[in-house]
């Protein structure tokens, strides 16, 4: 069974920095499309950044310029770097991804999301 587990959530200062990391587990043939959504109380869940499996890389227009998303495929993990954060960041951030786990199925999973809060 796959799955994605997040980490690195937490509170973080305006203007300060984050890492957030998300691990796939599994049987894994490979991973297609990675990508990073938030998901603020009362809002609809957002996409953030996403990277295909050759590194490019999209952002939403909120956050371009001060995240940054990245991936390791030998290690099956991804990684959203938040520089300068803002209090309007502050969200459920969930790790998503397509992964084909043999045969010729590709499947979306999604992490279980981890809390990140931007206050002073």
């Amino acid at each position: 069974q796959v799955q994605l587990v997040e980490s690195g959530g937490g509170l973080v200062h305006p203007g300060g920095s984050l890492r957030l990391s998300c691990a796939a587990s599994g049987t894994i043939f490979s991973i297609n499309r990675m990508s990073w959504y938030r998901q603020a109380p009362g809002k609809q869940r957002e996409l953030v950044a996403g990277i295909s499996s050759i590194g490019t890389t999209n952002y939403a227009n909120s956050v371009a310029g001060r995240f940054t998303i990245s991936r390791d495929n030998a290690k099956n993990t991804v990684s959203l770097q938040m520089n300068s954060p803002k209090p309007e960041d502050t969200a459920v951030y969930y790790c998503n991804a397509d992964i084909n786990g043999g045969g010729w199925s590709v499947r979306n999973y999604w992490g279980q999301g981890t809390q990140v809060t931007v206050s002073s």
